[in-house]
């Protein structure tokens, strides 16, 4: 695990999606020279970039910074109640970034 292996996930998301560096940057307000030096491992993102990246991916950022290799987060094991709490908390978030378009 390293700083190769998050750039080589992204670029992998990234195309997966069928995106080029320029579409994502734009998409994050980025320039794509930033995306670029994600990719080739120059540098990780800051914090409100990776949950970025994790949203338009729909991957956890333990995927992202090598830490799993699921993509999804596994929910398996939350009560009733902790299900509706991050349930209710994605819903404010997607509300925050609605407001913010």
């Amino acid at each position: 695990m390293g700083m190769e292996y998050f750039g080589d996930k992204l670029r992998t998301l990234r195309l997966e999606k069928k995106m080029t560096q320029q579409d994502l940057a734009a998409r994050m307000g980025l320039v794509s020279a930033s995306i670029s030096s994600y990719e080739k491992s120059r540098k990780y993102p800051s914090v409100e970039i990776l949950i970025q990246l994790c949203q338009i991916f729909d991957v956890s950022a333990d995927y992202l910074l090598g830490l799993s290799d699921d993509k999804e987060i596994n929910l398996s094991a939350l009560t009733d109640e902790q299900m509706r709490i991050i349930l209710q908390l994605i819903a404010e978030f997607e509300n925050f970034n609605a407001l913010k378009e």
